[in-house]
């Protein structure tokens, strides 16, 4: 029996299906997240500091707005990307932008952090393919 399931997930690959769980929401190839400040190295002097979000051949929108090329910024502080199949977790390593902001003032205790954009779908999941920022790194004062 497990070798039937196995031979027909092989024979589906081949000829091109794919479960529909395994994929999320479509965004274009050439879509870019990006930090417009703070940048890569970036000495911040009290701990509280806007962050400014980009995103180029994309929209965004506030969360559970379902429509192609759109999505809401997530902020990845001290924590590698979350799995890309899953909802994105919310806790205070990843801030959700849920209202569709593209700046927000945040306060990290001094040291040094990193941070990294991931941009959610309507249900918080990464898009397919996913569209994630270059992780920086900041030092607060």
């Amino acid at each position: 029996m497990q070798k039937a399931i196995v031979s027909a997930a092989l024979a589906a690959a081949a000829l091109g299906f794919v479960p529909a769980h395994a994929a999320g929401t479509p965004s274009p190839k050439d879509a870019l997240v990006y930090f417009i400040w703070p940048s890569d190295g970036t000495v911040i002097t009290g701990g509280k500091f806007w962050v400014r979000m980009g995103l180029r051949n994309m929209g965004v929108c506030p969360k559970g707005v379902n429509l192609p090329n759109v999505g809401h910024h997530h902020l990845l502080i001290n924590t590698a990307l979350p799995a890309m199949d899953q909802q994105i977790p919310s806790d205070r390593n990843h801030l959700h932008f849920g209202a569709g902001e593209t700046e927000a003032r945040i306060e990290l205790p001094p040291g040094k952090h990193t941070l990294q954009l991931l941009l959610g779908d309507h249900d918080h999941k990464p898009h397919d393919p996913p569209v994630y920022s270059t992780k920086i790194s900041i030092i607060v004062k």
